[in-house]
């Protein structure tokens, strides 16, 4: 029996790819008179371009088909991966091109994974043409690219396919592999609806479905089991990313590295933003460990601009450093309860004004109102606290953070705030700091500029 996989096996997605921009189906925006591939089909010539859009839209089959339509050697790079190395062979290649006469057509997917000094590196061979740069990116460019590349190159908006692009699609891939897709009307509708705009999905589950050879038309439940990704991109994936994340978090919470690292590295392996990562280490360092342990805010936020640095390709390293880190460190969520508690109190009691004698008094007039009169200036008085009650007077003695008994929080924070609460709820000042030592009191210091 023949197959579609006795010949060409490559996927069918890649089969499918259109090889010219008059084959692309949709983005018919893109092709009005003047629009930017209208005018790349009539010159020949190719822009440095932007395309942003969603996954599965056409952006590389895009790329390839400009190049296709003008003389150039095309180079596709992933930013995933590819780094300055990559880039300063590309530059070598295109002088050697430019010696014959020839043009060189970068393409960069994921552009916005390269950090603010590799996309830098683009620009001075953007300027001089030796290169024409098309960079695919899923992340609004106006956050992700740096404000020279975004100049320098024209952002175009791929635009998600729509359910009769997607029909378009199979109805292409039924005629070049001479057979119909084996689907009830119903389950062909599931199959597109599924594929949530996506033309690489789409195409992806139909595949599936040749390859099952079913001896009837399936139903969407019975493509359901033959092609899990009925779930759809924004389904079953999205869930799996959130699962994966939360694992990871309640790894680091629960003191495991190991289990933290393994769950950080299958997601960046499954191609998840490597920013995604760290910015849930950065969370975990201040909801689980907190004052516990200061550093571990220090390492996540060192990681972070460290990734940024270095970019996809060598972040993994410093992430790994900050996952360990904050796993390892001693636990705390006091923090997170006392803001919590904070913000609850913060809404009860919007109408409570703080104490007269801590407003701020500018004016003669404000300062008659009994603004600022009574204030101790804490630098006044041993140990640089007055023991003057802060909160509002009906909220005197309320106590939102607790610290825990662990880590830098029970030896510096936990025994040292229990003694300044217990002076503060005597109702008295403490004594004043005398001798050479002493500060001058804040009323001191404003009473000498005056003068």
């Amino acid at each position: 029996m023949n197959t579609l996989f006795q010949h060409d096996q490559r996927p069918l997605a890649e089969r499918m790819r259109p090889e010219r921009l008059e084959d692309l189906v949709g983005q018919r925006h893109l092709f009005a008179r003047g629009a930017p591939l209208e005018v790349a089909l009539r010159t020949k010539r190719v822009q440095n371009l932007i395309l942003h859009g969603p996954p599965g839209t056409g952006k590389t089959t895009i790329a390839r088909a400009l190049a296709n339509s003008v003389e150039g050697e095309f180079i596709a790079l992933s930013a995933v991966n590819a780094g300055k190395s990559e880039l300063a062979d590309v530059i070598k290649r295109a002088d050697a091109n430019r010696a014959r006469g020839k043009r060189t057509i970068l393409f960069l997917d994921e552009i916005h994974r390269w950090n603010r000094t590799q996309q830098d590196a683009l620009l001075p061979q953007i300027e001089s043409g030796h290169i024409s740069v098309i960079g695919a990116t899923t992340e609004n460019p106006g956050f992700s690219l740096v404000r020279a590349l975004q100049s320098r190159a024209r952002i175009l908006e791929i635009q998600p396919l729509t359910a009769e692009d997607l029909g378009e699609i199979l109805r292409r891939a039924e005629q070049a592999e001479g057979r119909r897709l084996p689907l009830t009307p119903e389950g062909r509708t599931a199959l597109i609806d599924s594929a949530d705009h996506d033309a690489r999905l789409a195409l992806g589950m139909a595949e599936a479905v040749w390859f099952a050879e079913p001896d009837h038309d399936l139903t969407p439940l019975e493509l359901e089991v033959i092609a899990p990704s009925v779930h759809g991109r924004h389904g079953r994936n999205r869930e799996a990313l959130y699962d994966m994340l939360s694992a990871f978090h309640k790894s680091m919470r629960g003191s495991d590295p190991d289990a933290a690292l393994l769950y950080a590295f299958r997601m960046l392996e499954g191609g998840e933003d490597i920013r995604q990562i760290i910015r849930r280490v950065q969370a975990c360092a201040s909801e689980d460990v907190g004052l516990a342990d200061p550093q571990a805010m220090v390492q996540a936020a060192s990681a972070w601009a460290a990734i940024e640095r270095l970019g996809d390709a060598e972040g993994w390293l410093p992430l790994a450093q900050a996952i360990i880190y904050v796993a390892a460190a001693p636990k705390s969520n006091a923090v997170y309860a006392a803001g919590n508690a904070a913000r609850r109190l913060a809404r009860e009691t919007s109408d409570l004004p703080p104490p007269l004698w801590m407003m701020n008094a500018p004016t003669s007039y404000q300062a008659s109102l009994g603004r600022k009169k009574g204030y101790a200036y804490d630098h006044d008085f041993l140990g640089a606290f007055s023991g003057q009650t802060r909160l509002p007077e009906a909220l005197a003695g309320t106590v939102l953070y607790q610290p825990s008994e662990r880590g830098w929080e029970s030896v510096h924070l936990s025994k040292r705030l229990a003694h300044w609460r217990t002076l503060r709820a005597s109702g008295e000042l403490q004594p004043r700091a005398t001798g050479p030592g002493a500060e001058p009191s804040e009323e001191a210091e404003e009473e000498r500029r005056l003068k």
